[in-house]
């Protein structure tokens, strides 16, 4: 780069990316300039782009160990620190995956529109570009137009109408002359017609693929979101359906993840690759269509180093100035000493004052916007635009792509954990019988079926039989049940309950866990109130 570029400076990630590897797929290293048409270039954003690949294949290996040994180790889920545990385990997986996930989508977000800004940036600028070329060219082809043709019309009737006066007749062909003189400088002006045409067709296409690249991220940033809060739902509500869902969801994300990662990255890579000389690749795809010189003048627009172009554009202009003045004085004293005695030559001369005057406001547009400061201007926004904010937008979405790909790891090595757990509290629920009272399921089916029949429970016979002293219980024998049939009752409620050195009372004794005067008012019911309320006892 020049030394004379002072105004634009690539910022630090830029020079940063430039001096990531550059390979083709033959693993051959290349230079690091940018040049987009050649093939080993373009294999060299492609290996970056393998790269991902290759690092997706090493993250579904990885999982798939993961869940290869979860399926074949399996550890003893009845201890109850254990399961406590991978409890713990499996809430705070999730508590990382959703914050991972949230962290991911909102710097998605901020870097979708940091490359969005830089990009609109760009074709605006490129716009803005084309608009000033194409007024130069449609103010050039104005001019010499009219100088053709109208000036010639009229120079060609006037001198029908003079041919009696010879020094009526020279006027006019030195005003000829000076005719030929300005479309002589109009024809040294560039032609920006192939320029405009290339930068139209460039901005066109820009805007069209970075509207459905914004699109494809928004709402890739939306299915990330919405995944994981699903997830979490799933995890919150034990849902297997949701789960399995929400898995099968992970993995394509986790797949969309490392493919928008490695499209990223080759694209920040290549446009780092321009950004770091981006004179120098301007100047080589414009050497076949106009001047170096030109090109130069506007790319650095310097004041103070001399360049051809801009002499050549000054001293064009001035002649152009020159001959315009020339002409209108000419054309003046026509109007003054010839139409007296040529009545009918007065609406010519008016016609090519008219003229005149259009080219002298067209030669002032075209001095403006010849000048090196708006062009310039539109080429440093639109460096600024895509180095600055253009680049440092996708390496947000990098690192978007990398902590998604983090979040839905860990979601999917969370999710398998948190379905052994509900498929064991659902197996422990079929082991235990259907008639045990303390069971949960039981619980649950009591109360669902409490409307159809009104159950007795023991306190409220208690409450209706009234005090303790009014009943008259016959006298109860303490059963010899053998000492293994009392064992295994006991076992059944829970194994050390603190009346168990009591013995159970044949089938119609009340559970361990009835405190003394419980199981005296109990005992005090007489044969036929526990034959009447005994089923009740066994629901």
């Amino acid at each position: 780069m020049s030394s004379a570029r002072v105004d634009y400076i690539a910022p630090w990630w830029t020079y940063w990316l430039h001096q990531f590897p550059h390979v083709n797929l033959r693993f051959q290293p290349l230079d690091h300039t940018f040049k987009p048409q050649e093939e080993n270039y373009q294999q060299s954003l492609i290996f970056l782009g393998c790269v991902a690949a290759a690092g997706l294949g090493v993250n579904l290996l990885g999982l798939a160990i993961y869940l290869s040994c979860l399926c074949c180790c399996r550890k003893d889920e009845e201890e109850e620190e254990s399961k406590k545990s991978n409890s713990c385990c499996v809430t705070w997986a999730a508590v990382a995956a959703g914050l991972i996930c949230c962290v991911a989508v909102g710097v998605g977000f901020y870097g979708n529109s940091e490359t969005n800004d830089g990009v609109y940036q760009l074709t605006y600028s490129l716009y803005n570009a084309n608009h000033t070329l194409a007024g130069v060219d449609s103010l050039v082809t104005g001019t010499m137009g009219g100088m053709q043709s109208g000036l010639n019309e009229h120079l060609s009737r006037l001198g029908e109408i003079f041919a009696a006066r010879g020094d009526f007749v020279q006027t006019l062909q030195f005003m000829q002359q000076m005719s030929d003189n300005i479309i002589k400088q109009l024809l040294g002006l560039p032609d920006w017609e192939k320029a405009k045409v290339d930068l139209a067709a460039i901005a066109d296409q820009t805007a069209y693929v970075e509207y459905y690249r914004w699109l494809t991220y928004l709402l890739i940033l939306i299915l990330d979101l919405i995944i994981c809060l699903a997830a979490c739902l799933g995890l919150a509500k034990q849902s297997r359906w949701l789960l399995t869902t929400m898995m099968v969801f992970g993995v394509l994300t986790l797949i969309l993840s490392w493919a928008s990662l490695g499209a990223d990255m080759a694209t920040a890579v290549g446009t780092s690759d321009f950004c770091v000389a981006p004179d120098k690749f301007l100047m080589n795809q414009t050497k076949d269509v106009i001047s170096s010189d030109i090109v130069h003048y506007y790319l650095y627009c310097s004041q103070t180093l001399p360049n051809p172009f801009q002499q050549f554009v000054l001293q064009s202009l001035t002649v152009f100035q020159r001959s315009l003045t020339t002409m209108q004085i000419q054309i003046q004293g026509l109007l003054q000493f010839a139409v007296p005695l040529f009545p009918t030559a007065e609406r010519d001369l008016l016609s090519i004052q008219h003229l005149l005057n259009n080219s002298e406001a067209s030669l002032h547009q075209l001095t403006a916007l010849l000048d090196c400061r708006g062009l310039n201007k539109d080429y440093l926004d639109a460096l600024i635009g895509v180095c600055y904010d253009g680049v440092e937008g996708l390496l947000y979405l990098c690192l978007f792509s990398l902590l998604a790909a983090c979040a839905f790891s860990v979601m999917l090595c969370a999710i398998p954990r948190a379905w052994r757990q509900i498929a064991n509290r659902d197996r422990d629920y079929d082991d235990i019988d259907d008639g045990d009272p303390f069971n949960p399921q039981s619980r649950r089916i009591t109360s669902h079926h409490s409307h159809q029949g009104n159950m007795h429970s023991f306190c409220s016979y208690s409450s209706s039989m009234g005090s303790q002293t009014s009943l008259h219980p016959p006298t109860q024998a303490v059963s010899n049940a053998p000492l293994s049939e009392y064992m295994n009752q006991s076992a059944l409620f829970g194994g050390n309950p603190r009346y168990e050195n009591v013995p159970l009372i044949g089938r119609g004794s009340p559970p361990p866990s009835y405190s003394p005067t419980m199981r005296a008012t109990y005992l005090s019911m007489t044969k036929d109130q526990i034959r009447h309320f005994g089923e009740d006892f066994r629901a």
